[in-house]
């Protein structure tokens, strides 16, 4: 995919990998670029820097989702490319048991993780469908595709994205719908909380800027998966692999780490 003159929406796109993705997209010569937030006051000023429209979203209102769907396709007669990249980072509970967290992290983790971009998917696809063309990105993480110590909600959902954007690849392929994943382990963002990142900081953290760049390789090549991080490839094939003992290792690099609360 050639983004030149395209239209394109990123939600969680005023800070963090979003900001980064829309930076990147505005030097592509994108002709709309709907950034959409949480912060509205954010989202507002990166568009006005990077001449796009902002809009104020919490993307687990599926109808403020679709409102948004509707306003772009209004304006810009098409839209080409949806980034669901709206995501947050929950530590376990206290006992850092794998069930620990109250049902109301799960919840969250569920709803911005997983249901929006079903929201995404729902709100473009006939359009798309008509069109012959479309494309989503799903920001994941290496999470999604391996797991990560004391985030159980979080590295459970990532999962969940995965499978859905797998669906979604499946299904609407023959529509002429692309489906690319984001999985990134350590990123500097805000999510991180300027810790080393843990299990997600071992091959080292990149800036949003060099994931962005990662994300133009990737949908140039429409590829399934881009993986920023490149080690990222032989985990998941490790897993796949021998999957105990993957698991034992997993075991081992938690043993390792001190709970994130005294990083």
């Amino acid at each position: 995919m050639e983004l030149r003159d395209k239209v394109v929406i990123v939600t969680g796109g005023a800070s963090g990998i979003g900001m980064g993705l829309c930076r990147r997209f505005h030097e592509e010569q994108v002709r709309g670029l709907v950034i959409a937030d949480l912060n509205g006051e954010a989202a507002s000023a990166l568009a006005t820097e990077l001449n796009g429209t902002s809009v104020e979203l919490d993307v687990r209102d599926e109808s403020a989702i679709a409102a948004m769907v509707a306003e772009t396709e209004s304006e810009f007669g098409q839209i080409d490319l949806f980034c669901s990249n709206a995501g947050v980072l929950d530590l376990d509970g206290n006992d850092y048991w794998a069930s620990s967290s109250a049902n109301e992290v799960w919840q969250r983790n569920w709803d911005i993780h997983v249901m929006a971009h079903i929201y995404a998917a729902r709100a473009c696809l006939p359009s798309m469908i008509e069109r012959g063309e479309g494309y989503f990105l799903h920001t994941v993480s290496a999470a999604g595709l391996l797991s990560q110590p004391y985030t159980a909600a979080y590295a459970t959902t990532k999962h969940a994205a995965i499978g859905f954007a797998e669906s979604l690849a499946i299904t609407h392929g023959d529509d002429g719908i692309k489906v690319s994943c984001l999985c990134p382990q350590g990123v500097d963002t805000a999510m991180l909380g300027g810790t080393d990142g843990g299990a997600a900081g071992l091959d080292g953290i990149l800036s949003p800027a060099q994931v962005a760049e990662a994300v133009m390789q990737g949908l140039k090549e429409e590829s399934f998966l881009i993986l920023p991080h490149e080690q990222v490839a032989q985990y998941h094939r490790n897993k796949a692999h021998n999957y105990d003992r993957w698991i034992g290792g997993m075991r081992k690099l938690r043993r390792s780490m001190p709970p994130p609360t005294l990083l």
